[in-house]
């Protein structure tokens, strides 16, 4: 009885197609590799060649997710390189920004356009608009269209992230995806360790083009690899698409960004540049949550957020992204300017914390894999993420690099516990059918997360280096930050002696300060962990509630 019902479910997993005469023994091993390898079953309709095939797409997605994550790290070391051939330096931040506008705008879209016409297409074709614009970008001939071809890079990449998380919520039931919270974690791990060392060899080897270029490889060998191993059912939902929404929606996110990016460097917080933004991002957001109330297929259903879990994953995943990219921004920062360190390996500076965070979040999937039960590590990610960063924050000019370094392994391990188990718990939180926009939703909080967090925190360190260095070098002092708080190498060997050790006091004290911050936003996401309901993780087959659901073919 118990076998036959094994094969009963393997069957509803694999191919819809009606089995032939003759077929009957290829069947009977399909099932009982399902009852033993259900990740391994979700598969293709050719049996026998399930594991072999899951492995591939898999592999695709992950150089698909790389590429979304390592463009802004290679570029970034290439900006210097890119201003002296096409000028434009009042221009140099929009390269980053109109990528980073265009991937932030464009994700809950995507995510919508997959669950209402599939992912397989709407993926590969978030994928050519990257490739596209990266092949556009390497051969710009001024600053405007290098701008230009980088917002339509990032409209590609904000289809990439969301489309690797849905289609893995596709393929692997939740009480096996942890097995592969490893291979995302080690992909994000490789990209802020790599990227500034990848796109300096590119730069002084090949020049600053190929630093675009190097996507288009990699892409075709993702696009290859899932159009011809990735057979998921084909879908078409009558319903118009939500053009107002996606609108309204844009306009706000794009504000947000804006208000967070120029706030305290272009434009005071105070000015009417930042209160205009300020006033229509909220305008546009409420009347965006108005239309989705009316709506007939919303671009983000507010259905999803009367899931307690789903709701408490969103708020994790903001404070998340706030500490993670505010971190990376302000370490490098610290162990160059205080600690001596060389910017050429800027990278791996991070390596005490990406690397904790790539060995928890294995660990941390693995054990959700074997027992089902995963609310102890959002509590106890939570909470080594509120000690870390207050460590973090007792950093001063004598701190050696181990202490730091053991510091900022306590913060990777809280981070590797949250990063991968936030996706893992709002797409167990919804039904198949939204799993697209659960994906996107959790992708746009951790966004707009980074966003507040670099910004913030930011400004929190530059007020506070320039109120040091003007209490401690007097007018040297004010006139060496007037400009900007964050000075290169070659500016700060320029220093007096004096004046250089007053700025690496006053950069510790900014630091302190800037993580004292994160330490108190993190304890948001340890009171949310706490209230997170433990629901069992749907197995093969199964949807949001635990019951069987139409069948998804890989």
């Amino acid at each position: 009885m118990k076998s036959a019902k094994s094969a009963k479910s393997a069957q509803s997993v694999t191919s819809a197609k009606p089995a032939r005469p003759g077929d009957a023994a290829a069947s009977q091993a399909s099932a009982a590799a399902a009852a033993a390898d259900p990740v391994g079953a979700v598969g293709t309709a050719e049996e026998g060649k399930q594991p072999r095939s899951v492995r591939v797409v898999l592999m695709a997605l992950m150089i698909a997710m790389m590429l979304a994550m390592l463009d802004n790290m290679i570029i970034g070391t290439a900006m210097p390189t890119i201003v002296g051939e096409l000028g434009g330096l009042e221009h140099l931040s929009w390269v980053v920004t109109a990528y980073t506008l265009a991937t932030a705008a464009s994700t809950p879209i995507w995510g919508k356009l997959g669950d209402m016409y599939g992912r397989k297409g709407v993926f590969m074709t978030s994928i050519v608009l990257f490739l596209i614009g990266s092949a556009l970008s390497g051969m710009a001939q001024d600053m405007g269209q290098l701008i230009g071809f980088r917002a339509i890079q990032g409209l590609g990449a904000g289809g990439l992230m969301v489309g690797v998380m849905a289609i893995i919520g596709d393929l692997i039931p939740p009480r096996e995806r942890g097995k592969y919270q490893g291979m995302m974690a080690g992909v994000m791990a490789l990209a802020m360790i790599g990227g500034p060392l990848i796109g300096g060899t590119i730069t002084d080897n090949w020049g600053w083009r190929w630093s675009f270029y190097i996507n288009l490889p990699l892409g075709v060998i993702a696009l290859i690899a899932i159009s011809a191993v990735l057979h998921l059912p084909k879908k078409r939902v009558d319903a118009r698409i939500d053009y107002l929404g996606a609108a309204l929606l844009t306009v706000g996110i794009t504000s947000i960004v804006l208000v967070t990016t120029w706030g305290g460097t272009e434009y005071a917080w105070g000015s009417a540049r930042i209160m205009e933004l300020i006033g229509i991002g909220v305008a546009a957001l409420i009347g965006f949550l108005f239309v989705q109330t009316k709506a007939a297929a919303p671009i983000m259903p507010l259905h999803i957020f009367r899931s307690r879990n789903f709701t408490l994953m969103s708020v994790v995943g903001f404070v998340a992204g706030f500490v993670m990219f505010g971190a990376v921004l302000f370490l490098p920062l610290y162990q160059q300017s205080v600690q001596g360190a060389s910017a050429t390996n800027s990278g791996l500076l991070l390596l005490p914390m990406l690397g904790a965070m790539l060995v928890t979040s294995m660990v941390a999937g693995r054990v959700t894999t074997s027992t089902g039960r995963y609310k102890a590590f959002p509590i106890v990610g939570s909470a080594l993420m509120v000690v870390g960063l207050y460590l973090l924050s007792l950093m001063d000019t004598d701190t050696s690099r181990l202490t730091s370094g053991v510091y900022m392994a306590v913060v990777g391990a809280g981070m590797g516990c949250l990063m991968q188990i936030t996706m893992l718990v709002s797409q167990n939180s919804v039904e198949m059918k939204d799993m697209g926009v659960a994906s996107s939703s959790t992708t746009l909080f951790r966004t707009l997360g980074s966003s507040f967090g670099v910004a913030i925190m930011g400004a929190l360190f530059n007020h506070r280096v320039q109120d040091v260095m003007a209490e401690r070098a007097g007018a040297l002092g004010a006139k060496v930050t007037e400009q900007s708080a964050q000075l290169d190498a070659a500016s700060l060997a320029k220093l007096p002696v004096a004046a250089r050790e007053a700025y690496q006091h006053a950069v510790a004290s900014g630091t302190h300060s800037a993580f004292l911050l994160g330490a108190v936003v993190a304890v948001v996401a340890l009171v949310g962990a706490v209230f997170v309901k433990e629901v069992p993780l749907r197995g093969a087959g199964a949807g949001a509630s635990g019951e069987e659901k139409s069948p998804e073919t890989v």
